[in-house]
């Protein structure tokens, strides 16, 4: 390999005339650029920037949630974004960047569960999002206590209000451990 890399070098600079490296870290540069580019094209990168839930149909594995999510009872008045990421700014884009990386990433090597689990940190932004949205009526039912790891959460009886019923998902909702509670099944 090296002895290429010293060729190319040789070649580059006696009979182009250009210093070698610099060429190389440009044709190197190119390809990333042109690599990320198609793949942000094909991927449809910009449409994760808007609220349209068809965002994450981009994913076929996502179908399903989707699908389920047009049946349910929200689905007049609350998108993907409005339940699952956070409302402030800095949060949201932290927690867009910190989603899309793991879903590239889970779906390209093909390393994520089936059906799709939702992750404790994922499951505390649902948990406040719904509060966010429901807190004065729910108030006295939950005053400090969605905190805990062992917390009742709303979706522990309300797990169908997101994405309907999940018949023909499998367990397409299995709540994380930290969401079971023993005092209430």
């Amino acid at each position: 390999m090296k002895s290429l890399i010293r060729r190319l070098a040789f070649f580059l600079k006696k009979k182009v005339g250009l210093p070698a490296l610099g060429l190389l870290l440009a044709i190197v540069f190119g390809c990333f650029m042109g690599l990320g580019s198609y793949t942000f094209y094909y991927g449809e990168g910009l449409s994760y920037f808007s609220k349209d839930p068809r965002a994450c149909v981009n994913c076929h594995i996502m179908q399903p949630q989707y699908d389920s999510w047009q049946k349910a009872s929200h689905h007049g008045v609350a998108t993907c974004v409005d339940c699952h990421l956070p409302h402030t700014l800095i949060p949201k884009w932290i927690a867009k960047a910190e989603n899309g990386f793991f879903h590239s990433k889970a779906f390209t090597f093909q390393d994520f569960h089936e059906p799709i689990i939702i992750k404790e940190k994922n499951a505390q932004i649902l948990q406040n999002n719904c509060l966010n949205c429901h807190g004065t009526l729910v108030h006295g039912l939950t005053f400090k206590t969605t905190a805990k790891a062992n917390a009742l959460r709303c979706v522990h009886c309300h797990r169908s209000v997101g994405h309907g019923d999940s018949t023909g998902l499998g367990n397409a909702y299995p709540l994380p451990k930290s969401h079971s509670n023993p005092k209430y099944p």
